[in-house]
């Protein structure tokens, strides 16, 4: 299986996760065109085109209009996101039909004002499209049809889409909860016999498209796992049509709606607007850039962040990037460490020429690379690259709350002028005594291992490897490797803690 994913995740990692769902629902309507010109589907071609093409002009001039007045970064991918998913699951709007038309341009309309009228702490709270298509349909009567969803023809491209989206994003937790409880209430909601309920649940409703592209949404989903699983169930109970409060029937986007406002009471509030103060070289290839935020910021060390800078002539990785904090909570100022390759992103590329006083916006606080509270429990760090900043915020909150913990280690490198943040291992080392592996693949210096980390090089350094409890951060295949090599090895799976971190660009 690694083997036939490897070159899959070589691809999706030039990608991001939202120029990625972009792609997915540009294909779909390109092949719901082309097979609307052979008759496969019931639709008109020119209805699906005169569709997108109305929603995709309302989403843009009334995100313009939102980002103008209250004077946000405006993300175009998320635009056409929110567009081609209406234009997806809004009846096509048949030619010379105002009532069509009007549909699905004060859905779009609504979908995209409600970015910044709907954003109490400059979060967002509803997933657009869903609040739109709902919203319209109270107002005008109209509702959404889903018909990407329930059309066979389309299915595959539904189905393989949704696993790169959720391959991608690594939210197959969240999709295989929300499948489970929403097919089980439909079932359960329905008379029709078993298989047919079951076939009507999986093949006939809005389930599958419904779970990939909007129930994973980043900003209205819970960063912690559990909460996420939580959010899944509640969505995939209120999923089924027949449920009903009088003369209120649930709907896939009312369903999805209330999942919002339970996301949007357990997750961490706000944008946060960050000002450049300084950078800082931290090794032969990496940077740190030091920010000042706009107001107080809570997290804890090993948490990510979405970073968003907005700059001319994003490639296709665009202007969103998730990664980890590397300062610690305890500092006062915002750390983002970043590698420097020999052909940056556009984003990267923006951020290096970023001056004192530049401003970079960052949200969607999650993660759960977080260390346990039993301050006596043994642990092992793995790092791969700039792997190592999640690790650089636990051992600057572990000195600067003085705590005292059993450490060691292992810092993976090409050669040793890539060592990213000496001082403060060596400051750990000196003050509360971790010990520091490096694993040099090319001229090790003396006191450094040459080659790659692996289960034998940590059993020689670690002897009772399996009393510990790993962290583990790098590159995919490198993680990947590792935890399959130490679950080999004897570790205990719920001992083993990965943060990947996507992408060399």
């Amino acid at each position: 299986m690694q083997a036939l994913l490897k070159p899959i995740d070589a691809i999706l990692d030039r990608i991001t996760m939202y120029r990625l769902v972009l792609y997915v629902l540009t294909i779909l309507i390109v092949v719901a065109i082309i097979e609307a010109l052979f008759g496969v589907l019931s639709y008109s071609p020119w209805a699906i085109l005169l569709s997108t093409a109305l929603a995709v002009a309302t989403c843009y001039v009334v995100n313009a209009i939102g980002a103008r007045l209250v004077n946000a970064a405006t993300s175009v991918e998320s635009v056409y996101v929110t567009a081609f998913i209406l234009a997806l699951i809004l009846p096509p709007a048949t030619i010379g039909s105002q009532s069509d038309a009007l549909l699905i341009v004060a859905a779009s309309a609504i979908a995209m004002a409600s970015k910044y009228l709907l954003a109490p702490f400059k979060k967002h709270v509803f997933n657009p499209a869903a609040i739109g298509v709902y919203l319209t349909g109270l107002l005008l009567g109209g509702y959404a049809s889903w018909w990407v969803a329930g059309n066979l023809a389309l299915l595959p491209v539904v189905l393989l889409g949704g696993l790169a989206i959720a391959h991608k994003i690594r939210r197959f937790d969240l999709v295989l909860t929300f499948c489970v409880v929403a097919t089980g209430t439909i079932i359960l909601t329905t008379s029709l016999p078993f298989t047919d309920a079951l076939s009507l649940a999986v093949v006939h409703t809005s389930l599958l498209f419904f779970a990939f592209v909007m129930l994973t949404e980043p900003l209205t989903t819970p960063p912690q796992r559990s909460m996420r699983l939580i959010y899944a169930v509640i969505v995939g109970v209120l999923f089924a049509p027949a449920l009903h409060i009088g003369g209120i029937y649930s709907s896939p986007e009312l369903a999805l709606l209330i999942g919002n406002i339970f996301v949007f009471v357990v997750s961490p509030k706000g944008r946060h607007v960050l000002t450049l103060v300084r950078q800082e070289a931290t090794s032969a290839t990496t940077k740190d850039f030091v920010f000042s935020s706009d107001r107080p910021f809570t997290f804890q060390a090993g948490q990510f962040l979405e970073w968003t800078l907005p700059h001319e002539h994003p490639d296709a990785r665009g202007t969103r990037r998730f990664f980890t904090i590397a300062s610690s909570p305890t500092e006062s100022e915002i750390r983002l460490g970043v590698k420097f390759y020999e052909k940056p992103s556009s984003f990267k590329r923006a951020l290096a020429k970023l001056e004192k006083g530049g401003r970079i916006f960052a949200t969607a606080l999650g993660g759960e690379f977080v260390l346990p509270k039993d301050l006596n429990e043994k642990l092992v760090f793995i790092a791969g690259g700039i792997g190592i900043t999640p690790f650089r915020s636990h051992l600057r909150s572990i000195l600067d709350r003085r705590e005292k913990r059993d450490i060691t280690i292992f810092y993976s490198n090409r050669t040793p002028v890539d060592i990213a943040y000496q001082s403060i291992l060596d400051e750990a080392k000196e003050q509360i005594g971790i010990k520091v592996v490096h694993v040099i693949a090319e001229g090790a210096l003396e006191g450094m291992r040459s080659g790659f980390v692996s289960a034998e090089v940590i059993q020689e350094e670690v002897s009772d490897f399996k009393d510990h409890t790993f962290y583990i951060s790098g590159p995919q295949g490198m993680v990947k490797a590792l935890k399959g090599a130490l679950l080999k090895a004897g570790v205990a799976r719920r001992h083993i803690h990965t943060d990947y971190f996507i992408g060399l660009a």
